[in-house]
Formats: C-alpha cells, sequence, structure tokens
C-alpha cells in the first residue's frame, strides 16, 4: 500500500509467525533485501528507504485501539530490519487495510480506526 510518499508491504500479524525473529527474514525477502546493487530487483522494495517499508496490522493488544501496528524500516543493502522507528505516511495506510481486512467493521461509508503503534509503546 501506499502512504502519502512511502510504500510498505502490510503484512496482518495472523499470517506471520508467533516468533518474531523469524519475521526479519520474511520482510527481507519479500522487500529483495539485501541487494548489494541497492536496487532491490528480486523483490517489492523500490531501492529507496521510502519504499522499503513493511507494516503489520493485529488485533489490538490494548483495550483503547482496534489494531496493533508493527512499523518495520528494511535496509537495502544491509541485512537487517529496524522496528525502532515510526512513520507518518504509513500510519496513514493502516485504517484503510484494516477496514479492508475486516480487522474493523465500517459504518456504511464512514470508519474511525484507533491505533496502537507497537514501535512508540
Amino acid at each position: 500500500m501506499r502512504g502519502g510518499t512511502s510504500k510498505a508491504i502490510m503484512f496482518r500479524q495472523d499470517n506471520l509467525p508467533r516468533d518474531r525473529s523469524l519475521w526479519d527474514r520474511i520482510f527481507m525477502a519479500a522487500l529483495g533485501s539485501p541487494d548489494p546493487n541497492g536496487r532491490q530487483l528480486d523483490g517489492m522494495g523500490g531501492g529507496l528507504s521510502s519504499l522499503s517499508k513493511v507494516c503489520v496490522i493485529g488485533p489490538s493488544t490494548r483495550p483503547d485501539a482496534d489494531v496493533d501496528y508493527t512499523f518495520a524500516q528494511v535496509a537495502i543493502r544491509g541485512g537487517s530490519v529496524d522496528y525502532s522507528g515510526n512513520c507518518g505516511n504509513m500510519s496513514s495506510a493502516v485504517g484503510p487495510f484494516a477496514v479492508d481486512e475486516g480487522l474493523v467493521k465500517s459504518n456504511g461509508g464512514e470508519a474511525v480506526v484507533c491505533i496502537h503503534n507497537t514501535n512508540t509503546h
């Protein structure tokens, strides 16, 4: 999905392994990292940091939110995934994704989605 000037692969948390130590390998493979040429030709990444992102959306672990949102920045040339940041642009895509995936119900043409960003606790 696109969020503002960024693009990310959106994953439902229930489609990923429970063991989060396995996530990095999945995300890097999906985006085509690491790529020593910096182009991510063998994945869905775009060779720019704004196009090498992952969002994981799942049911909320908190009573004051509808969904949990975990942001991951995938290194293009290196073999790492960083969970310490956030992306405001991709945050704007979390609500539509949650509604499209049935994680949050819409009342006709409108939905209010309360998001818990797990990166910021």
